[in-house]
């Protein structure tokens, strides 16, 4: 049985219909991606999965050992409580064993009647602590905040001091340490950066339960789905494969549906044609013929199935007003610190006419400061900035401080462009997607995509030719970043933008630069390339310093020699000596660990075997390093 079957779900509110007749499985280990528009519905349908939300109609059923995780369900409850603990609190269960083992412990020591059964009790409670983790579930806890973005120095701060970001990274670790097998991820990747949600793939990947994961980040998907489910048109469709191959997979179902519809109008008209001949001919037998064919026709008719309209997206375009010359933006060893933080230093650009360059870096590292600065909303520390002939720059602010929220969408894009008459105002709000009395709406009451699409139209409407962009697919569903990025390939301007979308980088970057504390480093090409490099790095680094070597005469290299060969035999003879020192104290411990007293103590036992896991580790370290100087 699978781990989740759904049969024909539905949610109706009021006289809406969210979806209907929606049908699909989980299998065990099912690592499904699930897209769709934004507000089709697909967080309504994790809540009916979830159980917070009754269908209007249709069935539910969870295999009978399936535990289902939804990110939701592990907000965190107590203010006070510090980072590291309130995760830690995910294992209680291991927790409260071992406080059962340690009073079973105590009891045993004072030789009851019952010694026999409570030792026995004693093995059976060890072996499912051990079953489930109890020996690592402390470093595991340690390497997800890690791996989520958190310093040491951070797992002692209270869950009540914590932003919005850091909450919901919290949420998430407690959710993936948890024992559910069935997990509902809705946008796992909102606020972390590329480094967390390269830890996050590696985590999910490896993950043996089922997943359904919400996301709009495209190259997620590719990475870690083997499925996709698409809510559109209030159904869904299912697909093998990631989210390319599932955009592959929809456009030929597409195709084949368009080419079927118009073949079967063409056989329709043909037929129908053949029948008023035949009906001008006026004999019995045409008559009989005419009958005959207009039945086949009707056949067809019945079976007729019209493509359904795709979904409307933005319609946009960005033409500069004028052209820039080839230096666009020239930075020279700009720095900017807050207190005692330095953010960055010798941070030195150099932007040309037609480049696509992206800036990455952690969260936290600047990126967004630097922004600001170079569209004088802070000033730097030290350094200088300077724009080449006639650029006009045009800056897109992922925090949105730009929208007045008390404004409604019109107000906001004709108070910004009162040269526009009513008519090209409404029309070019249509164009993203503001229609009838949408643009009336208060920005206040908009979502956050809702209020990027103000943005990116008050940005197009300006004609700016260099972009400034943060973060502008944050908010967009995947039909509206294609969109935006098909878009940008035909501008003809100048792009700088920050952005953590791995599929948004690849399709646009001529360039990648990374931002770090003592500057930025430079790479030639997309995010593929940069990860490329990256990885490749340690083995560049090597050949480079090996060609930058100087010629050595023969006699330099033979003494060179000799003395690595004295070094090498010096450091083998060391390593034969620590693995010896090593084979007799894990001999000494496990003889330990083989006495009655030892045994009887479970705290004792836990700390000698950690002890001795630690030296037989060390010991094949040592074997290697021993291996490597033999050969």
């Amino acid at each position: 049985m699978p781990a989740l079957s759904v049969r024909n779900l539905g949610v109706t509110f009021v006289e809406r219909v969210l979806f209907s007749g929606v049908s699909f499985d989980v299998e065990s280990r099912d690592k499904i991606g699930f897209i769709g528009a934004n507000g089709v519905g697909k967080t309504t349908l994790f809540r009916v999965l979830n159980g917070e939300l009754d269908p209007s109609e249709g069935t539910v059923a969870f295999e009978k050992n399936t535990r289902v995780g939804y990110m939701e369900q592990h907000a965190c409850s107590d203010p006070d409580i510090d980072i590291y603990h309130e995760l830690l609190g995910v294992f209680d269960y291991l927790s409260r064993m071992e406080t059962e083992l340690s009073a079973l412990n105590r009891r045993i020591s004072k030789q009851p009647d019952n010694i026999n059964e409570l030792i026995e009790r004693q093995m059976r409670l060890m072996e499912e602590h051990e079953r489930l983790g109890g020996l690592t579930y402390k470093s595991r806890t340690r390497a997800a905040l890690l791996g989520l973005g958190f310093n040491e120095s951070e797992f002692s701060l209270p869950v009540g001091s914590l932003s919005g970001g850091q909450r919901s990274k919290l949420c998430l670790a407690k959710l993936l340490l948890s024992r559910s097998n069935l997990l509902l991820l809705d946008e796992p990747t909102n606020h972390l950066d590329i480094r967390s949600v390269s830890w996050l793939e590696d985590f999910l990947r490896d993950f043996k339960g089922a997943m359904i994961i919400i996301s709009h980040d495209r190259y997620f998907l590719d990475h870690v789905t083997n499925k996709t489910i698409e809510l559109e048109h209030c159904k869904t469709m299912c697909y093998k494969g990631a989210y390319t191959e599932f955009r592959r997979k929809k456009q030929a179902y597409l195709d084949s549906l368009k080419n079927k519809y118009e073949n079967d109008l063409k056989e329709i008209r043909r037929i129908e044609g053949i029948v008023e001949q035949q009906k001008r001919w006026g004999r019995e037998r045409n008559f009989i013929t005419a009958a005959s064919r207009q039945k086949e026709a009707d056949r067809i008719k019945a079976q007729l199935v019209a493509p359904e309209s795709a979904l409307e997206t933005m319609r946009m375009r960005f033409e500069p007003k004028c052209e820039s010359g080839n230096d666009v933006l020239i930075c020279r060893d700009i720095a900017k610190s807050f207190g005692d933080k330095r953010l960055f230093k010798n941070v030195s650009l150099h932007i040309r006419k037609g480049e696509r360059v992206f800036v990455l870096g952690g969260n936290g590292c600047g990126k967004t400061t630097l922004f600001r600065i170079l569209t004088a909303k802070l000033p730097q520390d030290r350094g200088e900035f300077e724009y080449g002939a006639n650029v006009m720059p045009g800056y897109f602010d992922q925090m949105q401080q730009d929208l007045d929220l008390d404004k409604t969408a019109i107000d906001e894009v004709w108070d910004s462009f009162p040269n526009l008459s009513q008519t090209e105002v409404r029309s070019a709000l249509a164009s993203f997607l503001f229609k009838g009395d949408e643009v009336f709406k208060p920005l206040a009451k908009m979502s956050g995509g809702e209020r990027a699409r103000v943005s990116l139209l008050k940005l197009m409407l300006k004609g700016s030719n260099l972009l400034l962009l943060d973060e502008p697919t944050n908010h967009l569903d995947a039909a509206s970043r294609e969109e935006l990025e098909n878009t940008l390939l035909d501008y003809s301007g100048t792009l700088l933008i920050i952005s953590h979308d791995r599929y948004f980088i690849n399709k646009l970057a001529t360039r990648v630069l990374v931002l770090q504390q003592d500057g930025v480093k430079e790479y030639l090409g997309n995010y593929d390339y940069y990860l490329e490099r990256v990885k490749n790095a340690p083995a560049e680094a090597a050949q480079t310093a090996e060609k930058q070597e100087k010629p050595q005469n023969d006699y330099f290299l033979k003494k060179q020699q000799a003395s690595e060969e004295r070094r090498r035999q010096t450091k083998l003879k060391k390593a034969e000596e620590e693995i010896e020192r090593l084979d007799g104290e894990i001999a000494k411990l496990q003889e330990l660990l083989a006495t009655e007293e030892v045994a009887a103590d479970y705290e004792r036992l836990l700390e000698l075997s950690a002890k001795l896991e630690d030296l037989q580790k060390e010991q094949e370290e040592q074997y290697a390093i021993w291996e490597e100087l033999a050969e």
